[in-house]
């Protein structure tokens, strides 16, 4: 096998991600807990495949996120529109080892209003391109309960790659987890990239903010690099 010369990814700094939608701040229950709460109280759907919550209130919610806060991997980051400047989800880069160059999208909490939004789909965007653009990493991962349906579909939008379930592989709040397992390396991502920047482009939606093409539609129209 040839060698690699690689060279150790950067581990991920407490910084904000800035997008044109959506910007990623390091989560701060000062700044980000109420409205985070506000965002998805009442939605107890949101925590069935979570290993925590729903929470009975907004004191244990905002004593939650005091812990997420204090992380360093999983490192947290608040989901705030860029429109309202309002937090409306949360989620990470965890399972960060630099020197293989891997890191993993995990502790996903979208609430409702967030949901299938152009600020969900770049929340994602900016977590995969801080990954590998900035951080210079090899692979991205993506894991879930196996039967999560929704997040396997979102895994599959989002342009990763189906790799196989692993049984048994976690207990919780004392239930079997099957998880499944989705990737993108290095080598997919400029197509990933090229896939979602036309997507997020403003001439992908019409005036009334509807989507022209679906994320699938775009990535099926671009040819990965050859490699």
């Amino acid at each position: 096998m040839a060698e690699l010369h690689w060279k150790p990814a950067r581990p991920p700094a407490r910084e904000p991600i800035e997008g044109t939608t959506a910007r990623l701040e390091p989560l701060d229950a000062g700044r980000h807990a109420h409205e985070v709460y506000a965002a998805v109280a009442g939605a107890d759907e949101l925590w069935r495949y979570l290993p925590y919550g729903p929470f009975p209130g907004e004191r244990a919610f905002t004593a939650w996120i005091e812990e997420c806060a204090a992380s360093r991997d999983p490192l947290f980051y608040a989901i705030v529109d860029r429109a309202s400047g309002l937090a409306l989800g949360q989620g990470s880069l965890m399972r960060i080892v630099p020197e293989h160059g891997l890191i993993e999208i995990g502790h996903l909490l979208f609430s409702p209003s967030l949901q299938r939004t152009r600020q969900a789909t770049e929340a994602i965007y900016l977590w995969s391109r801080h990954a590998f653009d900035d951080l210079g990493n090899r692979r991205l991962e993506w894991k879930c309960n196996a039967d999560n349906a929704l997040s396997r579909r979102a895994a599959e939008r989002f342009g990763f790659t189906f790799e196989g379930v692993f049984r048994q592989h976690m207990v919780v709040k004392d239930r079997n987890r099957d998880t499944a397992w989705y990737s993108i390396t290095d080598g997919e991502w400029p197509s990933r990239r090229a896939a979602y920047e036309a997507w997020l482009s403003p001439d992908n939606f019409d005036p009334d903010g509807r989507q022209r093409r679906s994320l699938s539609e775009v990535r099926e129209g671009i040819q990965p690099a050859a490699g």
